[in-house]
């Protein structure tokens, strides 16, 4: 079954319709299998119960899982806003690294307002895909664009930042020269 799951999950939004069936069915494995379909491609209906998981997330301190709780919030944009203390506090004091790119994502999907120093702050994270989204978000100021070089010079970084502060330098110099 793990193939029949991938070929659902590549369909993303579009296996929506036929997951409320799957969801009733009498089969548990295909009913998760339609819940999580559901879940991952919430309704405008499941609003504040994800921001109410959110806040539960918070108050208990449960620190994995609310990764996959701020991307589903992402979904829903500016009608999430709600969420948006709480994402920063999850983003400020989680102890896992790994989801903090998350929560950037969820953040910037529905208030970018006030982003700028996280950017710039992104670009001395311990994890790539944070630094990835320093690097493409930062603003271009002289200390972001010099830490930004520093990062496409560090041969210990990987080919990916690398590759993505070389693009990004590239195209501040081709706009100042425009």
């Amino acid at each position: 079954m793990p193939l029949l799951r991938r070929a659902v999950e590549r369909l993303g939004a579009l296996a929506v319709p036929a997951a409320h069936g799957l969801a009733r069915d009498a089969r548990p494995w295909l009913a998760l299998l339609g819940a999580d379909v559901l879940t991952d491609h919430p309704g405008p209906e499941t609003l504040p119960g994800l921001m109410n998981e959110l806040d539960e997330q918070w108050t208990a301190r449960a620190w994995c899982g609310p990764d996959r709780t701020a991307r589903r919030l992402a979904r829903f944009g500016p009608d999430a806003a709600g969420a948006v203390p709480c994402l920063r506090r999850f983003w400020v004091q989680t102890p896992h690294s790994c989801e903090r790119t998350a929560y950037l994502e969820a953040l910037a999907a529905i208030d970018r307002d006030g982003l700028d120093y996280v950017y710039t702050e992104c670009l001395w994270d311990c994890e790539e895909t944070t630094r990835l989204l320093g690097i493409a978000s930062a603003p271009a100021s002289p200390e972001t664009l010099s830490r930004i070089a520093v990062l496409r010079d560090d041969l210990m970084e990987t080919t990916e930042v690398r590759a993505a502060a070389r693009a990004r330098l590239v195209a501040s110099t081709n706009q100042q020269l425009s």
